[in-house]
């Protein structure tokens, strides 16, 4: 199927991509669009206000979500939802999540403008959170729609700062009745299109993929409480140091995860110390510890077996141990029949493709164990993600976007 527009294509995604890079752009050029913060609320109003300009019916709901919809013609009830999340990690790149709500808002635009209304309707969707970088809880948009989250869970959530997730979530004018609820009924299947974020399918030139299945992965807090004491005049033999505690456990996880060799991997990414001063023992250190894999017995039989051992460091060193698991996912199996579906096309087509599983968490885990869901990824160059050199080749953008297009018509026309 070959469509006729007229306009350009890539020229169209590399404006509509710069245009809501500059929406939290950092001095490094890289973006920051943290959850109910000005430069998100600046993002996915802009977002609305361009779905509407590109023909779509625009609203919010009571989270913060935008959907962007096309009334179908024959069926009205049942939904077909494609987009992605618009926030980011600190200083993020601008393909992360954005490109897939702007793929999402181009395809459906297209499709409209060449043949009509569909005759099933079509939402596209900027969800509102995604990558848990302020709260300690991450898929807020697509668990509010599917009823993983209800509005009274924003009261026991807290950021760096203390300030709540629903007083955040007020402050930016949501979560107080003003617009339509965020969960849903009508949703009959998910797609989502997406950067890679890894290196696979540069490295063996390929330009699409259809996934298969999304790791599984659990996210904790780690908190060590020692004491704070003298660096020259506490003996070594009767210090409680937790950050001494924290870089065993620390060395003991990523170095059994390297063991592994079966596609696990651990990542402590985040840690802070407290007093934080040079002659002073570490009385306190909490730090952030994230493991993956796309089997939930290998996931969870690592994580039973590590946490072990930090009980076991922790009491060695004389320390209190704190463990809280903020996200336990087991791994998401995306619907086989789209998936094949996808492949047929992509065969079709003639593009260079290969089935994936997915290392990152997306909303399409979320949405996998609501609705049917099929995600599909386009290369990222050096595999470089969450990060200002964030970088995926025009033409590749473009395939994501023709190829989501094939689908939705296919689908909804």
């Amino acid at each position: 199927m070959a469509f006729r527009t007229s306009a350009p294509l890539k020229e169209e995604i590399a404006e509509r991509i710069n245009w809501l890079g500059q929406i939290g752009r950092t001095k490094n050029d890289g973006v920051t669009r943290l959850l109910y913060s000005e430069s998100w609320m600046e993002a996915q109003s802009a977002i609305k206000k361009k779905m509407e300009e590109m023909g779509l019916s625009a609203r919010f709901d009571d989270v913060g979500n935008v959907f962007g919809r096309v009334e179908g013609t024959e069926e009205h009830d049942r939904v077909i939802l494609t987009g992605s999340h618009s926030d980011t990690v600190v200083d993020g790149g601008k393909y992360d999540g954005a490109f897939g709500v702007l793929a999402a808002m181009i395809a459906v635009s297209r499709l409209q403008k060449e043949y009509g209304a569909p005759k099933k309707t079509i939402e596209t969707v900027a969800l509102c959170e995604e990558e848990g970088s302020r709260f300690h809880l991450a898929f807020w948009g697509s668990g509010s729609i599917t009823g993983r989250y209800h509005l009274n869970d924003a009261s026991a959530v807290t950021d760096g700062q203390g300030t709540t997730l629903e007083d955040a979530m007020h402050q930016m004018g949501f979560g107080q009745g003003a617009y339509p609820a965020a969960r849903r009924e009508d949703i009959a299947c998910f797609l989502e299109t997406h950067i890679e974020q890894g290196q696979i399918l540069e490295h063996e030139h390929l330009t699409w993929a259809p996934v298969s299945h999304i790791v599984g992965m659990k996210r904790m807090i780690i908190r060590l409480s020692g004491e704070s004491n003298h660096a020259g005049t506490t003996p070594m033999a009767g210090r409680r140091d937790a950050l001494y505690a924290a870089s065993q456990m620390i060395s003991d996880v990523v170095g059994h995860a390297k063991e592994q060799n079966n596609g696990l991997v651990a990542t402590v990414g985040q840690i802070s110390i407290q007093p934080n001063v040079g002659n002073v023992i570490p009385g306190a250190c909490t730090f952030a510890l994230d493991v993956r894999h796309h089997e939930y017995d290998v996931l969870h039989d690592f994580c039973t077996k590590e946490l072990e051992n930090f009980r076991l460091i922790a009491e060695k060193e004389a320390v209190t141990l704190d463990i809280k698991t903020w996200l336990d996912d087991a791994p998401v199996k995306m619907d086989p029949a789209m998936t094949q579906r996808h492949v047929e096309l992509a065969q079709k087509a003639g593009i260079p493709f290969k089935k994936m599983v997915s290392g990152a968490g997306h909303d399409s885990q979320i949405f996998g164990v609501y609705c049917p869901t099929a995600m599909m990824f386009v290369p990222s160059h050096d595999g470089i993600s969450h990060s200002p050199k964030e970088f995926t080749k025009i033409e590749d953008l473009a395939t994501g976007v023709r190829m989501l297009m094939k689908i939705l018509h296919e689908m909804a026309y």
